[in-house]
């Protein structure tokens, strides 16, 4: 199983950015894709964006096209998301994700991490 643990999160102004990280650990050869999701009170589960873990592309969902970016640390076996141009709708608690399938639904990804909050108020 592998393990996933994702940090960075905090409490931002709208407009600022923030970098969040997860690092995995165990068998990495077992996933293929890795993904952010993200899960504000009240709301499901929403996919934010995933790369493929050998050749790199990258999706984005609509909401968060052109302003996060979703980019992996071979060397660390790590994957990070840049946020920037932050708004109050994208304060949730953030998760990483690891899977064989390059979906946009949870049930795509098997691993899960414990989640990050990010907070974006002024």
């Amino acid at each position: 199983q592998v393990q996933l643990v994702e940090s960075g999160g905090g409490l931002v102004q709208p407009g600022d950015s923030l970098r969040l990280s997860c690092a995995a650990s165990g068998p990495t050869f077992s996933f293929l894709v890795m993904g952010w999701f993200r899960q504000a009170p009240g709301k499901e589960r929403e996919f934010v964006a995933r790369i493929m873990w050998g050749g790199g592309s990258s999706y984005y969902a609509d909401s968060v096209k052109g302003r996060f970016t979703i980019s992996r640390d071979d060397a660390n076996n790590a994957v990070t998301l840049q946020m920037n141009s932050l708004k109050p709708e994208d304060t949730a608690v953030y998760y990483c994700a690891a899977g064989r399938r390059a979906g946009v639904s949870s049930a795509d990804f098997g691993s899960w991490g414990q989640g990050t909050q990010v907070t974006v108020s002024s």
